[in-house]
């Protein structure tokens, strides 16, 4: 609690600082949105440090453009989210993929990519390419297709209300965005020495009667990592056995995309689209040992565990523009899908795991197992803005129908000794029980909104209707499940000027946290949630939130900002995991091997250690927290070629379960972010310094308790611009050799679990080291 208060005191401090360059800088007006493309060269060249945009959109909105992200030379669209107010990742080292806005899981936060949503699905961490909760993984958008990020605290009528925490809208670059083209190469060094390179350009210009842009981007992508496990049989307890491992993930993305903007008929059309296509291997190689010593006499299993990943991921639209009706009409129509397969292998072979030593008995095991996901999605928007006295009146009805097919195959289990001189022969693949599924969902969403402005007051205030049919088929079984309602989502928000730098605003409004894919899914997926299995239920019910956001926002001199934002959410019929009272079926093979070997039941009982989990919905949960973000030049002490940037956020929560009260899974504590780019303009050259930590993430299902910690994060770059047309940059990353820390705390039982009863604690630590880049831009 100390430490929280401390940082939230740093955090105030520069916020009077900056208060005071802006007292210094009153007579400088703000920079107005450039409605014109910006030449090639403007991009390539910053001539400018970039700061985020003050948002003139009635909801709370934050805006950063790429320029704010980009000298620190971001992969993806997850690496340019590290550093913005709230955003919380629970990924592995050197990854950011779920984002957690405001710390909580990646379903309870909307991704929107050019206002619009996208088929979910991400990085590989599930069985179906995605999070348990099926939630988009933003590290499959390249940094390169962006123009801008947006953060939408609260909703708002027009937007789909599945959005609890917010939502994130992604825009891409359009045919208005460029003016001329550049091109992008350079190569990223890794702490195993190896060297990935990376080449793209983007180019817009007038084609015929309107303007297109076209851009395409190949990004080498690694991440070697060091792990280590140590297993205890309860805290401070006696040390069973240690796995050392190396998780390498190599790979390669491909991404294009394309805009074109032209007037038809009187009106505006627009068409772009986009595709990324991932590559990736993962490549994971682990020893145990008994009591961490290690020799060949103390070792106990080796396992090599590979996994392949190809995903493609798309998308397609249509807006039409066009003045009738007495206002202006906009129709919208999208197609987006994605395709992704994974293969997984898996070996171990087993040295002490009882008297009789290696190679006796079955000794070695294999596993191999696909899965297939096909996921398209059919968007329309039909929609009206007209005058109604002082103010404007919009109304339209959305259309959405997603269609996902998921095949989940895996072989039987193979085992031999070694004396079996080559292994026997794998069975064929065949469809694991429910995996055999397909999904279907179609939702109509009508709404209204009135908006308008009286002086320093601009306000919004609506209502959307969503109607949701869910229908699941296990094909394999000949089941069909259904899953039909609706939820009134009113909303409303005001915002006013207090003086022509100061504003303050609020926002009040109802969403929904659907179900995902795979929480919906009958099928088993051993091994899914640690050493768990898990199944889903067809019949769960959306949570549903009300949620409140209030904030002030200051204009420091000509481009900075600095604001301060208060948030609470409260959501009803939580989807929440618990232990349906079934053994895993891992825990039930080791159950029957052990008295297989003679073992009596009793204890043969003590391999039962790992648990069928499933999803409820069950009670209601509350969320809160303090936002405080500022980006400024420090002109008030002659520094005007200086930029700092800070944000921190202070989170927490409230949600009881079966032991007590504690805060929503996995919700980090805080997420602080502070830096500074010194440019020198003399010399052409700029560098700059940018560090991230978040705080202390616990989470609690029933048999397991895992608290997820991790160190700094320091990135730099240092830049040296030629002329009007080059830019070269070398940036470093993960400078602090960043480390991710988990204690899991499980336990057999519920009582067990009361009791502090440990069947065994694992302390593990996931360590990667530095990568650096050296990047050219020229434009022409």
């Amino acid at each position: 609690m100390k430490k929280t208060a401390l940082l939230a005191l740093c955090a105030l401090a520069p916020l009077a600082m900056a208060a005071s360059a802006a007292a210094a800088d009153l007579a400088d007006a703000p920079i107005a949105t450039a409605e014109e493309p910006v030449t090639a060269s403007e991009v390539v060249v910053q001539a400018h440090i970039a700061y985020r945009n003050r948002s003139e959109e009635t909801a709370p909105v934050l805006q950063y453009d790429l320029d704010y992200f980009q000298r620190f030379e971001p992969l993806t669209a997850g690496d340019a989210l590290k550093r913005v107010p709230s955003v919380a990742f629970l990924s592995d080292v050197l990854e950011s993929d779920g984002v957690r806005l405001r710390g909580l899981d990646p379903a309870y936060t909307q991704i929107l990519i050019n206002g619009e949503k996208v088929p979910g699905a991400g990085s590989g961490s599930g069985a179906f390419g995605a999070g348990a909760d099926g939630a988009f993984f933003v590290d499959r958008i390249p940094a390169e297709l962006i123009e801008r990020i947006e953060i939408v605290r609260s909703a708002s009528a027009n937007r789909s209300g599945d959005a609890v925490a917010g939502a994130i809208n992604i825009v891409l670059r359009d045919a208005y965005a460029l003016d001329g083209g550049f091109i992008r190469a350079g190569a990223l060094r890794f702490d195993d020495s190896k060297v990935r390179g990376t080449l793209g350009g983007v180019w817009g210009g007038q084609v015929g009667p309107g303007r297109l842009l076209v851009g395409a981007n190949v990004q080498g992508r690694r991440n070697p990592k060091q792990k280590l496990s140590l297993r205890y049989d309860e805290p401070n307890g006696e040390l069973d056995n240690s796995e050392v491992q190396t998780d390498t993930r190599n790979g390669t993305d491909y991404s294009f995309n394309a805009s074109y903007q032209v007037p038809v008929a009187g009106g505006d059309l627009d068409l772009s689209g986009f595709f990324v296509r991932t590559d990736r291997y993962q490549d994971e190689d682990s020893i145990e040992y008994a009591e961490d010593i290690r020799n060949a006499a103390n070792l106990q299993t080796i396992n090599d565990n590979d996994v392949k990943i190809d995903q493609d991921s798309w998308s397609l639209a249509g807006k039409y523009k066009h003045d009738m009706w007495g206002g202006r009409t906009t129709v919208k129509l999208g197609y987006a899908g994605f395709k992704g397969k994974e293969a997984e292998f898996e070996d171990e072979t087993e040295y002490l795991r009882d008297a009789a030593p290696y190679p006796d008995g079955d000794r070695i095991t294999r596993d191999k197992s696909r899965s297939e996901i096909d996921d398209t999605e059919i968007s329309a928007k039909l929609a009206h803005e007209r005058d109604l006295g002082a103010a404007k009146l919009e109304f339209g009805v959305q259309y959405e129908k997603k269609e996902r097919d998921a095949l989940l195959t895996e072989v039987d289990r193979n085992r031999y000794s070694l004396p079996n001189a080559s292994p026997p022969a794998f069975s064929a693949y065949k469809v694991i029980d429910g995996g055999d599924t397909g999904f279907e969902q179609t939702r109509i969403d009508p709404y209204v909104m009135l908006s308008g402005k009286s002086g320093a007051l601009k306000w919004e205030a609506g209502l959307r209707y969503e109607t949701t049919d869910v229908s699941i088929e296990a094909r394999k079984e000949g089941e069909t499940y259904d899953n039909d309602y609706a939820v009134l989502l009113p909303s409303a928000s005001l915002r006013y000027n207090l003086t022509d730098d100061d504003q303050v605003y609020g926002a009040l409004s109802r969403t929904v946290r659907r179900a995902g894919f795979e929480y919906l899914s009958p099928a088993k997926l051993e091994g899914e949630m640690g050493d768990n299995d898990f199944q889903g239920d067809p019949n769960l019910k959306p949570e549903k939130a009300w949620g409140l956001d209030v904030g002030y926002e200051r204009r420091l001199g000509r481009s900075g900002v600095a604001g301060v934002n208060v948030f609470y959410r409260k959501i009803s019929d939580l989807i929440e995991l618990y232990n349906t009272g079934a053994y895993s079926q891992a825990a039930q093979d080791a159950y029957e091997e052990a008295i297989d070997d003679g073992v009596t039941p009793a204890e043969a009982a003590e391999e039962l250690t790992s648990f069928l989990l499933g999803a409820r919905n069950t009670g209601d949960g509350e969320v809160w927290g303090i936002e405080f973000d500022l980006s400024t030049p420090l002109t008030v002490i002659g520094l005007e070629n200086t930029g700092v940037f800070l944000n921190y956020s202070w989170l927490d929560s409230s949600v009881d379960d079966e032991f007590g009260s504690r805060k929503f899974n996995s919700q980090s504590d805080y997420v602080l972010n502070v830096g500074f780019i010194q440019d020198l303009p003399t010399w052409g050259a700029s560098f700059g310094v940018t560090y991230r930590k978040q705080g202390a993430a616990y989470s609690r299902v029933i048999g397991e308790e895992v608290t997820t910690t991790y160190g700094g994060d320091l990135e730099a770059f240092v830049e040296k611009r030629i002329g009007k047309n080059l830019t070269i940059r070398l940036t470093g990353s993960n400078l602090l050799d960043g480390e991710k820390k988990e204690a899991f705390n499980k336990f057999n039982t519920i009582g067990d679990q009361v009791d502090r009863d440990f069947d065994e604690y694992e302390l593990e630590r996931e360590q990667a080291g530095p990568v650096f880049q050296l990047i050219a831009r020229m434009a022409f």
